[in-house]
Order: structure tokens, then C-alpha cells, then sequence
């Protein structure tokens, strides 16, 4: 018996610009829940979309604007937080997937 291969599957991941990422944390309502620096969250990142790649999924990379997202948090009438970002990142991926 053989083992069908799975088909690769769009994983959305928040992703942060260095010039925002301070600008950002001072604006989650969660902040304390990510690393101080954006070295040390690249870091993490880059590892956690390796992973994911190496196991055949693709990444898509969601970027979160200090300037947009309080908005769009607004429109939803949600809290900055993690939460958000989450939704924030489905929707950007459903809307590629669409495309593709």
C-alpha cells in the first residue's frame, strides 16, 4: 500500500518590517507576549517558516502595518492583539489562495 502525498497547503504567518516592529509593539494590546527586539522575533520566525517549508507547505508572509492595522482592527471592532493579527493573516491568505 502506498502513501498518498499530500498536497502542499498556503500557511499564512504574521510578519513584521524592522522599522515597524517597535512601532507595532507599542500599539498590541498583547506586546508582552512577543520578544523585545525584532532580531530575536526574526529569529524565531525565520525558524518556525522553515519548518513549516521543510514539511512541503508554502509560507505566505503577512505584514502587519502600524499605519493600517489599528484601522482594520477598528472596522471589526476588535483589539490589537493576537487574535487579530491571526484573523488579519487568514484573510490575506484566503484572498491569495483565490488568485492563485
Amino acid at each position: 500500500m502506498t502513501k498518498k502525498k499530500k498536497s502542499p497547503m498556503l500557511q499564512a504567518m504574521v510578519w513584521y518590517k524592522e522599522d515597524h516592529y517597535q512601532p507595532l509593539l507599542k500599539l498590541f494590546d498583547d506586546s508582552h507576549l512577543l520578544p523585545g527586539s525584532y532580531q530575536k522575533w526574526f529569529k524565531l520566525a525565520e525558524s518556525k517558516r522553515k519548518e513549516i517549508e521543510a514539511g512541503g507547505d508554502r509560507v505566505i508572509k503577512v505584514f502587519i502595518d502600524p499605519e493600517t492595522f489599528p484601522e482594520w482592527c477598528k472596522k471589526r471592532g476588535c483589539r490589537l492583539d493576537a487574535e487579530a493579527r491571526s484573523q488579519l493573516a487568514i484573510e490575506v491568505a484566503q484572498a491569495h489562495s483565490f488568485s492563485l
